[in-house]
Parts: C-alpha cells; structure tokens; sequence
C-alpha cells in the first residue's frame, strides 16, 4: 500500500522527498521549471480537474500553458519543499506538547486543578504555534493528526530518493464540451522561464482515480453489486479511463461489473505519457496488465502490443459477472512519475492500417482493422497537406478511436502483387516509385526487380515501423547472378525519438553495369501476416534534411548568451553545409555560429538574447538553407527534447511549440570581445592562438576562459594578459582530434581574483565569478604540418 487517503497525490510526496534531502539541483532564476510527471495525465470534455504537476525549480511558476483550444488552465498552489529541519522543528514542537501533556496528567492524578488550567492553556498555545508552523512548511494537514499520517508515509521503506520531483504544483484545468479529445502538452511558465512539455489527455470518457490500499482489494467506489450474496465494490459503468500511480512493490487492482457480450478494449498509456526515464533500466514505465474474473483466475495478459511498450487487452466476455483489471511495473519497480491511464470499455481501437501511406493529393482506399469499428474501409483524400505523416481515427458512435499514422509522398506508387517470393516471380518496376505491401506470412519474402545503367546510384528504403507496422525489415539488393551489391537491416533514423529500435531498412548503392537488378525485402525474423505492412521506396538518390532545435524553449535573462543545439537529420548522402537563421526572432537577438558544417550532423551555438524582457514566451524556430543539386533548400527546425534513457541513451523526442522566454534581471555585459571573426584553424598536434579585448573597468589578468563540453581533442593549453587583452591558446591533439573537423567552441568566461587583505581579518581567499557565455567560436581542424626535412650534418672543416 502506497496511502490511504483518496487525496491527488502531490503535495505530501513533495514534502516527503524534500524532507529526506532531496532538494533541487538547479537554482530557480538560473535555470527553468523543469516537469517530471503530471498527475491524473487527463480529463474528461466538460470537466474541471485539479492535477498535481511533480518537478523541480517550480518556486514561482504560475502561468500554465496547454496546447489546443477549449481548455482553461489555472494555477491553483505551489507546495515547498521541506527541509529535514523544519521536519525535526515540527518534532520537536510536538514533543514539547507531549511533555506538557505528561504533566497535565499528573497534575490531575495529585488533584492540582490550578496547575491542571494552566497546563491546558500551554498545551493549547503550543499546539497553537505547531499548526502554524506547519502550515507555513506547506503541510497539506497541519494538525498533529495530519503530520503524524505525514510521517508514517516518510517513513514508509518502498519510497525512493529523487531530487527531480522533490517540488510539486497544483493546476487547475476546466475543459469546454468541444474541447478536441487526444493528446496536448502541457508547461508551466515562471519568473526564470518555461519548462519542460508533458503530455496531458483529453477523453471522451468518465475518468476515475485510483483509491488506496488497492494492491489486495480491488478498487470500487459506493456503488456494489451482489454475486453469489456477496457486495461487491464496484466501478461503475463502462467505459472509463482509470488514473494511479505505481510506487515500489505496488500493483492497483480494479473490480467492474461486465455484461456478457461485450467487447472489451483496455489500453495503457504509461510510456506514451512519459516516454523516457533518465535513471531507470528499462528507460520506461514498461507496465503489464492481466484481467481476471471475480476469483482471480487470469483470463487475458499484457506486457506490450507488437513493439509497443503499452499494454493493451482485448477480451470478448463470456457471461455477465465480476472482473478485475490488476497493472503494475514488470519487475516491480515504481516512483511518483510512475503515471498511468488504462480506457476501459467497448471503445474502438485501430490496430492496423493498409496502406500505410498515399500520394499527395490522390484519393487512397484504405482497409482498417481493429476492434469495435463501425467500418473497414476509409478514403482518404489529404488535400492540401504537405507530405508527411499524418493521424487517422475512426469515430464509433460519440467515441474516437486510437491515431494511427498515415504517410504521404510525392513519388509514383503502386502495390505489391503476389507472387513474388524469388527473382524469377520478381515484381517489375519503374523508377521512382514506392510500393505498399505486406509481409503477409512467416518468411514471405518480396521480391521486385528493375533496370538500371552502369553508374546509376540507387536507393530503397523501408518505412514500417516508423508507421506502426511490427514488420523488421531487411532490404537486400542483388545482380541477376544473385550477387549482394548492398544490404541493410536496420537504420538509425533520429527524427523518429520514441522508436528505441531502428528496425526500418534502408540502403544506398552504385550500379556496377547496366542491366537488371532486384531488390529482396523480408522480416529479419521470419515473421509475417496482415498487420506486417511496409512502404517501400526505390529510387535515385532524393537529397535532403530536417532538423531538430534541442531545447524546444529557451530560457535567457535579456542580454544573456546561451547555448542551443541543432541536429542535422540528412537524407540520401546529402553532405553540404546548412545555414541557420531565426525565424520571427524579437528585435535584438542574434545567433553566433549558425551553420552546421559540411559533413557534421549537429553543431553547438549561441544566442544573444534581446536586451530587454520579453512579456511572455513567444514562438521561436531556426530555418535551415542548403544548396541541394543547384536549387536553395529551407526546412524549419522542428523542436525537441533531448530526452536520456536508462542512464545512457539519448533521444530526440519532437515538441509541438518552440518558445523562447526572456525575463528576469539583464545581464551583465560580455566582460571578454574576440577580436577577429576568421575561424579558428588548428592544425593536428599544434596550436592557435585567440585575441579578446577586456572591458573596460575589468582586469585582464583577472579574466579567465574555460571550454564547455569541447570536441574530443581540442583543449585550452595556456591563458595570458597583455595590455587590455586576453590571449586564449587552443591545442589539437593528434590522436583525438579529427582533421577536416568544423564545428563551434562554447567558451565560459570567469573572474578569479584574491579580494585585498583587510586588518584584522583571517587571509582572504582565492574567489571565482562565473561571468556566463561568450559567443560561439567557429573552428576548423586542418591536417598535421609535414614534418620538417631532416638537417643535413656540417662537414668537418679543414686544418
């Protein structure tokens, strides 16, 4: 059992966390809010819900921001953290009004009335001043009661240390009838700037939160059922979207009277709500659910759906009864961010699509299958949308199903036509062309040829799994001599952060001579059927790139520097250079090395923010331009978090607003301006040196620069003042740096100085000032200088 009261969860769990030392490692008004869960993750349309947002840096926070229309989001209150010493203030404040208690009893046994009165006036002053004292410390019940329930959880052994959700918020969140059911994300915005998004669903459905002790005896509110003369608690009518939270140890069990016939969907949103865990092995929430009848016997079980981490059950009832719906964590594992949503009912769910994708402004009849659907068939006609991907649902009856996603592309298409499974069935092609078909069997193997001339470059590429297909491809691309001239199993595609497995294939290959060539196409673990769908491209090379802006909101004091980063995700062997430039950038701002070099796939570079406060965040992007076969190219940056997983794993997990916030004091002008605009050429195993002019009014032997998470092999070798100027010396070593590397240097400024001794004063101390960014210093790393010709040795000279 993790509580008892049927309260949100927040507040004494902040409390709690702080209360054993976990306070926050950053420093509200140096770095931003930063969201670690929200608690219920939900509401229903036409509902006010008040949910507990977990975190750190949270002091402060009161603006909140959600995503889509017909919602209302209000801040409600902040709950401190507390110290171990207010905890043991409180103690001991208690244990004052025990003594007193003590006393007074013994005063009444000795029949001392007098003294009796004034013990009870203490004790009641005394208790007095201990509610007070803790209402300021944020105790949700200050009463002795209230604290006393407040220790037993803090000492319950299942809790587990965590600094990043030792602060919590409480928001209040009103939803129109019409609000758009699905997803949104979810921020909280301060005085040092906007967090970090989460996930936040609007449901169509009656939504519940789980009420402790539920890991025995199932869940149930008033209502109960009679079975073989026994009540039953009971969760009402179907459907319904259950909300809890998993600590260590803990499994929630849910009891429902089903009638027979029904169709049964429950489906989990566990890892979908947070998708990655920095700190946990999984890197996720990896739930499972089992669905019983009243006596426990297990009638269906989840621990996933196809690649999925989620859950999902569906199950036909054979008689009306009791069931119960139990979830916890694989192994056993649980914290406050252990969040969950289980929709339970007769409610539609699309597990599959064919074809996944269309062309661009074509009509596309596509087959649906799943569950609780009220038709099979869709057309789908994307006029006006740019390719890419986009969601599909089928509404049934009031309720909207699961998205799925639907490509689109702007290449010829057709489908696959059995049989094919060899190079002499192989299916013809003309290039370019994309093809929908299927694995449709345990080793079924697609085979398509084509004609192509010597020289000729060619790429096929897989999307399935990208698409929600289980389908592992492996592309194999072969002469008529069944010569291999490429092969490829799986693909990293970056752009894709929630996929943990890259299992699309893709690969990229020169014709040796002209002639007929043909492309295999299977599943790397001979697995097939309906659901085992792909897209397949074979084309000439297309290309191209998208980019990703790490963090998708910036945080910046007016006049500050910061540091930002943007991924180059290329497509089709392209290689050249990317200009950046903001896009609908505030008057003021400016970026330094705003390229991503020829070849590299990401760069580090600064922003100066404008000098004034902005009065709210305001969207912010990068455009990209290159120069792709002749013609200019722009993309947009697509924000993202860089999001770690299980300790060690990074990804790239796309956000749907990318703002930028600047507020709060101005900062100090850059006390360091580099002198000069070239580049920094260094050369293998030498060395380069940087001028920067001093400020005036600071000391140049004073100043001093660090580098910022530097390329491997490139370090600051020495630091001297000359006059009004700082000289930074910069070395490449042979054996780490990368010759033709380019990229940008992030450099810390700093102030070390030994304040003047003062009589009677003990001998002062070395101090340090961080004095913050300085702009990005473009780099390029040329090759080691030849070596010097060996001297010729002197003959000796004549007598």
């Amino acid at each position: 059992m993790k509580r008892v009261a049927t309260r949100l969860l927040g507040p004494p769990l902040a409390l709690w966390l702080a209360a054993l030392g976990a306070a926050p490692s950053g420093i509200a008004g140096e770095q931003g809010p930063h969201l670690g869960y929200i608690y219920p993750a939900g509401a229903q349309q036409g509902t006010t819900a008040e949910i507990t947002i977990g975190g750190q840096n949270l002091a402060g926070a009161r603006e909140v921001r959600l995503t889509g229309g017909g919602a209302q989001a209000t801040f409600v209150r902040y709950v401190r953290a507390m110290s171990q010493g207010v905890i043991n203030d409180l103690q001991d404040k208690l244990a004052e009004a025990a003594d007193l208690q003590r006393r007074r009893q013994a005063a009444t046994d000795e029949g001392d009335t007098e003294l009796v009165s004034k013990l009870g006036l203490l004790i009641a002053k005394t208790i007095d001043e201990f509610e007070l004292m803790a209402t300021k410390a944020g105790v949700e019940d200050p009463s002795p009661r209230g604290f006393a329930e407040l220790r037993r959880k803090l000492s319950d052994p299942k809790r587990q240390l965590n600094p990043q959700l030792a602060e919590s918020v409480v928001v209040r969140i009103t939803l129109a009838p019409s609000a758009e059911p699905g997803e949104r994300e979810l921020r909280l915005c301060g005085p040092a700037g906007a967090s970090n998004p989460l996930f936040f669903h609007v449901s169509q459905c009656r939504e519940y939160l789980e009420k402790e002790p539920n890991d025995r005896t199932p869940d149930g509110d008033a209502l109960t059922v009679k079975v073989d003369d026994i009540d039953f608690p009971n969760l009402g009518e179907l459907p319904v979207v259950l909300n809890g939270q998993i600590l260590p140890g803990d499994v929630d069990r849910f009891r429902f009277e089903i009638k027979k016939g029904t169709r049964l969907v429950a489906a989990v949103s566990a890892r979908s709500l947070i998708p990655y865990l920095a700190d946990a092995v999984p890197g996720w929430f990896q739930a499972t659910l089992r669905l019983c009848d009243a006596k426990g016997n297990e009638l269906a079980f989840s621990d996933d759906f196809r690649f999925q981490p989620d859950p999902l059950i569906y199950y036909e009832i054979p008689q009306t009864g009791l069931y119960i719906l139990e979830i916890h964590d694989a192994i056993y594992r649980g914290r406050e961010d252990f969040v969950y949503r289980i929709s339970v009912g007769q409610l539609p769910f699309v597990t599959g699509i064919f074809p996944l994708g269309g062309q661009a402004g074509a009509k596309t009849a596509a087959s649906v299958e799943g569950w609780n659907l009220p038709v099979s068939t869709l057309t789908l006609q994307p006029e006006g949308k740019a390719p890419g991907v986009l969601p599909v649902s089928v509404a049934a009856g009031k309720h909207v199903s699961n998205p799925v996603p639907f490509a689109i592309g702007t290449l010829p298409e057709c489908a696959e036509a059995e049989p094919n499974d060899d190079p002499q069935k192989a299916q013809p092609l003309t290039l370019p062309v994309i093809v929908n078909g299927r694995v449709a069997s345990p080793g079924d193997r697609d085979v398509f040829r084509f004609e192509g001339k010597e020289g000729d470059e060619v790429v096929a590429e897989v999307e399935a799994r990208r698409l929600g297909s289980p389908l592992d491809s492996q592309l194999k691309l072969t002469d008529t001599t069944g010569k291999i001239i490429a092969f490829n199993d799986d693909f990293e595609d970056r752009g894709t952060g929630l996929n943990t497995h890259h299992a699309d294939s893709f690969l990229r290959a020169k014709l040796p001579a002209a002639g007929v060539y043909f492309v295999h196409l299977a599943d790397t673990q001979n697995k097939g059927g309906a659901a085992y769908a792909y897209r397949l491209r074979i084309s000439p090379p297309r290309p191209d790139f998208a980019l990703r802006i790490v963090p998708s909101c910036i945080n910046a004091r007016p006049g500050a520097t910061v540091a930002i980063a943007v991924y180059a995700l290329r497509r089709d062997g392209f290689t050249g250079e990317i200009a950046l430039k903001a896009q609908q950038a505030p008057q003021g701002l400016a970026l330094a090395g705003a390229r991503i070099p020829a070849g590299e796939d990401d760069v580090r570079l600064t922003l100066l923010a404008p000098p004034v406060p902005q009065s709210g965040p305001v969207r912010f992007s990068l455009e990209g331009r290159a120069t792709i076969q002749g013609t200019e190219v722009s993309r947009v940056a697509v924000p993202a978090e860089d999001m770690m997983q299980a300790f060690a794993y990074h990804h790239l997990v796309p956000s749907r607003d990318g703002l930028l916030v600047v507020a709060g004091s101005p900062a100090s002008a850059p006390p360091l301006t580099r002198l000069g605009d070239e580049p920094l050429k260094l050369a293998l195993g030498g060395t380069a040196e940087v001028r920067f002019a001093v400020a005036k009014g600071a000391r140049a032997p004073e100043m001093q620069v660090e580098l910022d998470d530097p390329p491997k092999g490139i370090a600051i070798q020495k630091i001297s003042a000359e006059d009004q100027a700082v000289i930074v010396v910069f070395s490449a070593d042979a054996k780490d740096a990368k010759p033709g590397q380019k990229g940008n240097l992030i450099l810390n400024a700093a102030r070390e100085f030994t304040p003047e001794a003062r009589e009677g004063a003990p001998a002062p101390t070395r101090q340090r000032t961080s004095l913050g960014l300085l702009p990005a210093l473009p780099f390029e790393i040329g090759p080691a200088p030849p070596p010097a010709p060996a001297a010729t040795p002197e003959k000796p000279k004549a007598n």
